[in-house]
């Protein structure tokens, strides 16, 4: 079993920062693309950030600029900074992985259990 373990999420004032974590297998991290994703209630599910095997990322639009995506390689940790927060940030973000080596985007993901972020 993949598994994919966040932590970070909490209740923040607009303007805020909150530093989410995903723990995963030294395979999943350094052969496979991750992901964080959220889901605010009553919306669709939105993909955040990506970072590939090869260190390239991508950001939606919608945090362009305000989040950042980093690796603990010590610790197999995928980090993503998220810095001037707004209420709109508020969902439950959840950490994903692709399931096909070496790729990114194929639609087929493993995912952690998630964690609430809540902007005010």
């Amino acid at each position: 079993h993949v598994q994919l373990v966040e932590s970070g999420g909490g209740s923040v004032q607009a303007g805020g920062s909150l530093r989410l974590s995903c723990e995963t297998s030294q395979d999943i991290f350094r052969s496979y693309c991750m992901y964080w994703f959220r889901q605010a209630p009553g919306k669709e599910r939105e993909a955040v950030a990506a970072y590939a095997p090869d260190g390239g990322t991508n950001y939606a639009d919608s945090v362009r600029g305000r989040f950042t995506l980093s690796k603990d390689y010590a610790k197999n940790t995928l980090h993503l900074q998220m810095d001037s927060l707004k209420p709109d940030d508020t969902a439950m973000y959840y950490c994903a992985s692709d399931q096909i080596l070496r790729t990114c985007y194929s639609g087929a993901y493993y995912w952690g259990q998630g964690t609430q972020v809540t902007v005010s």
